[in-house]
């Protein structure tokens, strides 16, 4: 197995490597002028790879290399670059350039860039879209956003029972290239709801003149074109499809969603989600490291601020216990061990919690069964931690009374953090506040305020103060 990961490791590094070199060439052509050179070693490239390529030069160089690209290549490698270098390569192009990539994108690919760009541009560029494509992508921009219908693409190939398969087999060579993926073929009746899919397998393998109806699937599994993005990429992800067809209000065929969108929104939303923990410092669709600075300063510094003020409430806490610390200095050592302890116990509950609201895997379990299962394992925790803290004070301090306060604070401590960082996201989700944004500043001030009083109140007890 160890070699296995080690070939693997050793295969992508020579991959970045080698796509680092194709960088690295094609600003030392473009800038010598050589326009021939640089052309013609981006035509073995792959366009996801000739993309990550372009983003890499510097920014007067991106219209300059999107030009030595064939039109074909050009609408590929259009699609996978970053939203902020498409809206650049928009205004920078002659408006010619630009019908034409714009025109051949896939429907739902234009749709998210039409998000990203400002409305006078949207409303340009459809109208120099064919008709055709204006209104597929009318159709979708229509749909709210994070939706099934704003993700979906409308091309597709549909069929009525009726046809054989010799007759399908036709369709197919016949609207492939106008289809974003053949291995599906989807049966409608005559007023286009969805009556059954029929794959590409069993069409090979079926005798030419055997009726679809004969062996397509009647059990379809789809979403509306108002399902949550989120639940569509599930819905992939757990019956492995290659795509999923969305219906209308009235059962209507109108579009699919593919495997690569899921993965998109995946990624998306995982980033969404990590960024939220850290403070809300990214909108949705924004690159973090090309937002503007004060921008993002003036994101980070709210939750900083909500920090400032539960450290001061702490500090009070401790300033208002001055009597204790007076008669037992030592006990002043134990605080940032006992309040990061918590923090981190809380981190860890929150997080999985949140993972699995995210996943799906909390279905099953009522809200009360998570935070008990999750106060059991900060009870277990907590008994190890704090055996290992009491035996470290002992050490330290030499004083065994200290040693048990700091091992039974960091007991509760644990339980405490564990049933707040596992039931607040759900209070959260219940008032339709998100989660991830959310919990990690209260958990932070739950578990620093109400872990140095339960440590004080401790000490009064134990060391009869």
């Amino acid at each position: 197995m160890s070699d296995t990961n080690n070939t693997t490791s050793s295969i992508d590094l020579s991959r970045q490597e080698l796509r680092d070199l194709v960088r690295a060439q094609l600003q030392m052509l473009l800038e010598a002028g050589d326009l021939a050179g640089a052309k013609a070693i981006l035509i073995p490239v792959q366009p996801a790879d000739i993309a990550e390529a372009v983003e890499g030069l510097p920014q007067a160089m991106h219209a300059l290399a999107f030009r030595l690209l064939s039109k074909d290549e050009a609408i590929q490698v259009y699609e996978y670059l970053d939203y902020s270098i498409q809206e650049r390569l928009i205004s920078e192009l002659r408006s010619q350039e630009v019908r034409d990539v714009v025109d051949r994108m896939s429907p739902d690919d234009r749709a998210k860039l039409f998000d990203e760009l400002p409305a006078k541009v949207v409303n340009r560029l459809l109208e120099e879209l064919s008709l055709t494509e204006r209104e597929a992508t009318a159709q979708l921009l229509g749909y709210e956003a994070g939706t099934a219908g704003r993700i979906m693409t409308p091309e597709l190939i549909s069929l009525k029972e009726h046809l054989t398969v010799e007759q399908t087999l036709g369709r197919i060579r016949q609207l492939a290239d106008s289809s974003e993926i053949i291995y599906y073929l989807y049966v409608t009746d005559n007023a286009l709801h969805l009556s059954g899919i029929v794959s590409l397998r069993e069409l090979v393998i079926s005798h030419p003149n055997k009726p679809i109806g004969e062996i397509m699937t009647r059990e379809v599994v789809f979403v509306n074109t108002d399902t949550d993005q989120e639940e569509v990429a599930r819905l992939i992800q757990r019956y492995d499809f290659l795509a999923v067809p969305v219906v209308d209000r009235e059962q209507r065929l109108v579009g699919i969603v593919t495997v690569d969108d899921v993965i998109d929104i995946l990624q998306a939303e995982n980033t969404e989600d990590i960024y939220a923990v850290g403070g809300g410092v990214q909108s949705s669709g924004d690159n973090y490291f090309q937002i503007n600075l004060l921008k993002v300063a003036r994101k980070r510094v709210v939750w900083l601020l909500v920090l400032l003020v539960t450290n001061t409430v702490t500090g009070a806490i401790i300033t208002a216990e001055e009597d204790i610390l007076a008669k037992v200095v030592k006990l002043a050592a134990f605080i940032p061990l006992l309040t990061g302890t918590g923090g981190n116990v809380g981190a860890q509950s929150s997080t999985v919690v949140i993972r699995g609201m995210n996943t799906g895997e909390l279905r099953s379990f009522g809200a009360l069964q998570v935070v008990g299962r999750e106060a059991l394992a900060g009870a277990l925790l907590g008994g190890m931690l704090g055996v290992i803290a009491t035996v470290w004070a002992v050490m330290l301090q030499k004083d065994l009374a200290i040693a048990i306060v700091v091992g039974c604070s960091l007991l509760a401590i644990s339980i405490l953090a564990s049933v707040s960082g596992s039931a607040l996201p759900f209070l959260f989700r219940l008032l339709r506040l998100d989660p991830a944004l959310m919990s990690a500043p209260f958990i932070t001030t739950a578990v620093d305020v109400a872990g140095v009083l339960i440590y004080f109140n401790l000490a009064r007890l134990i060391l009869n103060i």
